[in-house]
């Protein structure tokens, strides 16, 4: 995709000029004016988007000063019709101070190539910004801080290893139980990666109906099916160029795991009810919440699949075997929570911290999250304290209960689970639909709890 370029001179020769120098690799828009400038900013195919501005015959407090400061994710190029060094270097130094991107004199002394160069530098320069900035915000995701915050050695190993692998398009399974950040780890492999330029397409293939899960991945042709009134574009066709992220493959019905290991062995996807297939290049990375050879005993993953998308695989340990990255986990999401509140909470009480440590965090980091920001807004004081906490410190063998009330609650929660469990013969899909719960929620429970099915 060209980038955008938004040339700003009062002169219609000299604007048409600079036009006819760029117009092959870039998107060109025009303005005469400071007026004209600001409206083309306003309108939706302006330059806020991507580009870079040109402002002939500005000085550094005119338009582009002005727009550099409104909008900074634009870099800006001044050209200037200043007549001799003297007077252009005093403009070079304001502009540079204002955000100037570059500075460069026009008349006799323009050089074309010099303008290309910085155009393609400025444009370079913008994405890498933006690329930087999808993976601050990936970053913030998983450790709540634009700065990973992690203490333990597992997490930073992890992190180190996406470093090294992201590059390259070998496919990648991340492990890991739900609420560790695998999906955000795809991310930063995409960001990382040449790819990043391209888009990152995401199913869960748990949350789709089994007769519609290959219509998504594939693609399918007018016809094909009840309902199918027109084409579909899959998600391997969104994907060209980028990655394509498959979380919970070992829920994909184990027919689909065939096709797309057909798929990924030959590079050639086929719509559903299609007669030709197109070539792709995608890459591709799964993640599964549970252990994959388990997955594979049980009959929910291929083997040949599993082979085929683990030539790497991450493994995220759950948060209850880094306990050390707890405290500065919880600090980085009370300061986002308190401040989308707008509180002033300092942090946590002792017997907070003591409690958020102690507990085995079944949900792992989303669990906590969640849990950091219900104790935002339920905190009445400047600190949060154990009794804005909803979870209870994991008793050592023989400790006395702190609570009774949680303990009881507990108590009949698991046996409730138990007895259901028996009552379906340990299907726990069954299971989680007669108690009204979500099936990772039982999951996670029988986990907790430490109940043998």
């Amino acid at each position: 995709m060209k980038g955008k370029v938004l040339i700003v001179e009062d002169q219609a020769d000299y604007r048409e000029l600079l036009k006819l120098h760029i117009q092959d690799d870039y998107q060109v828009l025009e303005a005469d004016s400071a007026a004209a400038c600001k409206e083309s900013w306003r309108r939706p195919t302006g330059c806020r988007a991507a580009g870079c501005q040109t402002a002939g015959r500005q000085r550094p407090r005119g338009p582009a000063a002005d727009h550099k400061k409104r909008w900074p994710e634009t870099e800006v190029i001044i050209l200037t019709g200043a007549p001799n060094d003297d007077q252009a270097l005093p403009w070079a130094v304001e502009a540079t101070k204002r955000g100037a991107f570059n500075f460069l004199r026009k008349g006799d002394r323009f050089d074309r190539e010099k303008l290309l160069t910085d155009l393609k530098n400025a444009v370079d320069h913008k994405r890498q910004n933006e690329e930087a900035g999808a993976l601050r915000r990936a970053l913030e995701t998983i450790s709540g801080t634009v700065s990973p915050v992690f203490q333990s050695g597992a997490m930073r190993e992890v992190v180190r290893t996406v470093e090294r692998i992201a590059p390259s398009d070998v496919a990648v399974l991340i492990t890991g139980e739900s609420g560790t950040g695998k999906e955000v780890i795809g991310d930063l492999l995409h960001a990382f990666s040449p790819r990043s330029k391209g888009r990152i397409i995401k199913i869960n293939c748990a949350a789709l109906p089994r007769e519609l899960i290959e219509s998504e991945l594939f693609g399918s042709v007018k016809g094909a099916f009840t309902g199918a009134h027109s084409d579909r574009e899959g998600l391997f066709r969104q994907a060209e160029g980028g990655t394509l992220f498959l979380d919970e493959i070992s829920e994909m019905p184990v027919d689909t795991q065939s096709k797309l290991l057909r798929v990924l062995q030959d590079q050639e996807v086929r719509p559903v009810g299609g007669k030709t297939a197109y070539k792709t290049n995608c890459r591709i990375v799964a993640a599964t919440n549970r252990k994959p050879e388990e997955a594979i005993r049980d009959g929910k993953l291929r083997e040949d699949l599993f082979y085929r998308i683990s030539a790497i695989s991450v493994y995220l340990p759950p948060l209850r075997e880094r306990r050390e990255d707890i405290m500065p986990l919880a600090n980085a999401f009370l300061r986002r929570f308190a401040s989308q509140a707008n509180r002033v909470i300092n942090g946590f009480t002792a017997s907070a911290s003591e409690r958020l440590t102690g507990f085995d965090w079944p949900g792992n980091v989303r669990q906590l999250q969640n849990e950091v920001q219900r104790a935002v807004l339920l905190c009445e004081g400047d600190s949060v304290d154990a009794s804005d906490l909803s979870v209870m410190k994991v008793r050592a063998a023989g400790e006395e209960p702190q609570d009774t009330n949680f303990t009881l609650l507990e108590g009949v929660e698991r046996n409730a689970i138990v007895q259901m469990l028996k009552e379906t013969g340990g299907n726990k899909l069954e299971t989680a639909k007669r108690l009204g719960i979500g099936r990772q929620t039982l999951y996670n429970k029988i986990k907790a709890y430490g109940i043998e099915v």
